[in-house]
């Protein structure tokens, strides 16, 4: 019995001898996994490599996207496909279609506008330049209005809306569901119900989560929709993409566009949020039909509809100001907002003023201001005290310093957080608009500026300066050469992630 017994048993197997030979093909599949995997990713790489050599603006670049997608591609693949890209695609604008012709309303609207192209005896290429790139004419006989701060911004752009009586174009960066936000969600359904069109377009990044606000709207009677920049079969990663315009146009006739967002914050009066400083304008004449020009272009990739709103030029009474509406962004086939800015500070004779909340110049920016400096230009720059992002303040100094020792002079506003963007050249030309001095508004945002040339503005831009430079202090070399070693390895450091900031 105890013999059978033993045959019958089965032997111990493997498994039960040794459990470590029964862990060995799991460890063995799980390596294999791994290996395909990294060998997948690597491929990405490879190919991303090659798309980054290809389309990358600058040698540095290319080189860092090109070594960081071989070398650590589980990393670099994802970040390259949502933060390396700066061309926009599949926008199509209307300004190209225009100066293509190719529409008959097109070539109508053109020859409406005719009567008011302005045209410039002393140009010295700072005019004709910017008409160039921008593909569009300055327009005169615009009246125009500068709007300092937020009471004076928001009281006169609800005083438009409420004038409206054919259409409103709205088009913000930030809309919030706060006091400033819900009193323009009721004057914009008041106008609405009372039959005039109303469309409202906004950054879904920029504004966030806003869906009940949006879908009061809609009940309301206003065509509201999200830029959408993903959508698209080849755009489902451009989420580095921003449209950052700020434009309210009334009727064809009237139109506001500059730095303020609709918050609380953006009123600037201090009770709710730190003191804000921002600038805005009011345009009204044939101008505010190329503002208009940049809002159909835009709901027309949100949307992929058309809007049938007015396009008859209407001069302004007494307007004497020549206003060119300079739409910029990555959808434009050169680096328009960078080459503006370059336009400007080459074109200047006496001076070159400029205010800017995020003021991270790339490389040939940087250099034009050098030689501006160098050749006598008195050249002035802006920036607040305390910026609201840590990399934009710790970048700052990793170039101030040798732009001090060219001669530009560096302020920081002080009594608050400074928003405007804002430039003025010599005692000819001024811009106001949505446009940093950085790399995303140069390559990555859509940002729109109204170059003005009117006297009397341009001398309001001054006195407004002249204001801004009394409340801000003035950066010296110590200012850079007195901080310890941590803090200027952190400043070069913050400065390398000037492409995505």
């Amino acid at each position: 019995m105890m013999i059978e017994e033993w045959h019958t048993m089965k032997p111990p197997s493997d498994s039960a001898q040794d459990p470590k030979k029964t862990a060995q093909p799991k460890k063995k599949r799980h390596g294999r996994k791994w290996a395909l995997f990294m060998l997948f990713a690597h491929a990405l790489g490879f190919v991303s490599s090659f798309h980054a050599l290809m389309s990358t603006r600058t040698s540095q670049g290319a080189i860092a996207w090109i070594v960081s997608l071989n070398a650590i591609p589980v990393v670099s693949v994802p970040a390259y496909w949502v933060f390396g890209r700066d061309k926009f695609k599949g926008y199509i604008t209307l300004r190209q279609q225009m100066s293509l012709g190719f529409s008959d309303e097109e070539q109508e609207l053109r020859k409406r506008v005719e009567p008011f192209v302005q045209k410039f005896e002393d140009d010295r290429g700072i005019y004709h330049a910017a008409e160039s790139i921008a593909q569009l004419p300055y327009f005169n006989s615009n009246a125009v209005e500068l709007l300092i701060d937020g009471k004076a911004t928001f009281e006169s752009i609800f005083a438009g809306i409420d004038q409206a009586e054919k259409y409103i174009l709205v088009q913000f960066y930030i809309v919030r569901d706060d006091q400033l936000g819900r009193k323009l969600q009721e004057k914009l359904i008041a106008k609405a119900k009372a039959g005039v069109k109303v469309w409202l377009l906004y950054d879904e990044i920029g504004s966030g989560d806003i869906d009940s606000y949006v879908e009061k709207l809609q009940d309301g009677g206003v065509q509201v929709s999200a830029f959408h920049s993903t959508q698209g079969g080849g755009n489902r990663f451009q989420l580095n993409f921003r449209n950052h315009r700020k434009i309210v146009v009334v009727d064809g006739e009237m139109g506001w566009v500059g730095g303020h967002n609709v918050g609380d914050e953006y009123l600037g009066d201090g009770t709710d949020a730190p003191c804000w400083r921002d600038t805005h304008m009011k345009i009204t004449g044939p101008s505010a039909l190329q503002l208009q020009l940049s809002f159909v272009e835009d709901w027309n990739w949100a949307k992929n509809e058309h809007i049938s709103i007015e396009w008859e030029p209407v001069a302004a009474p007494e307007g004497n100001a020549s206003v060119l509406i300079f739409a910029t962004g990555p959808a434009d086939r050169l680096e328009t907002c960078s080459l503006m800015y370059q336009q400007a500070i080459h074109a200047a004779r006496k001076r070159i003023w400029i205010a800017s909340p995020y003021f991270v110049p790339d490389e040939a920016v940087t250099s034009a201001l050098h030689l501006a400096a160098l050749r006598g230009v008195d050249v002035k720059i802006i920036i607040p005290e305390e910026p609201d992002s840590q990399l934009v303040y710790y970048s700052a100094y990793a170039f101030v310093g040798e732009l001090i020792e060219s001669g530009v002079e560096i302020y920081r506003y002080k009594p608050g957080f400074l928003h405007e963007k804002v430039f003025l050249v010599d005692d000819s030309l001024a811009g106001v608009g949505t446009a940093n001095f950085d790399n995303r508004s140069f390559r990555l945002n859509f940002e729109v500026t109204a170059l003005v040339v009117d006297e009397t503005f341009v001398n309001e831009i001054e006195a407004m300066f002249q204001t801004d430079f009394s409340n801000s202090r003035l950066m010296t070399q110590k200012d850079v050469d007195n901080k310890p070693g941590w803090f200027k390895v952190l400043s070069r450091a913050s400065y390398l992630t000037a492409p995505v900031q």
